[in-house]
């Protein structure tokens, strides 16, 4: 079953565009919704979605998938009073 796929990056350094925009193009289905925000039709989970664009950013940039199917979200390096308000909020 695919997984439809919301991905939203903040490039911190240095700024390899072309690099994330490949790992999310080979993750499915892909449509650029904004600058920094794809939509992506995927087998991948979250989790595995997520690692796979990790690879392709410097340790230091933010990343958050959220997949729409399955009402769940896998982020990298965003702020703590961010991410703990997202656990609060989020649907249970």
């Amino acid at each position: 079953m695919a997984n439809n796929l919301f991905i939203t990056y903040d490039l911190i350094k240095t700024k390899d565009y072309a690099a994330v925009h490949a790992a999310i193009k080979t993750l499915g289905n892909w449509a650029k919704a904004t600058e920094s925000n794809w939509y992506v039709n995927s087998v991948y989970s979250v989790e595995n979605a997520a690692k796979i664009v990790k690879a392709a950013m410097d340790n230091d940039d933010r990343l958050i998938v959220v997949d729409a199917t399955n009402n769940n979200a896998y982020w990298y390096n965003l702020p703590d009073e961010v991410a703990a308000r997202i656990r609060a909020e989020w649907p249970r």
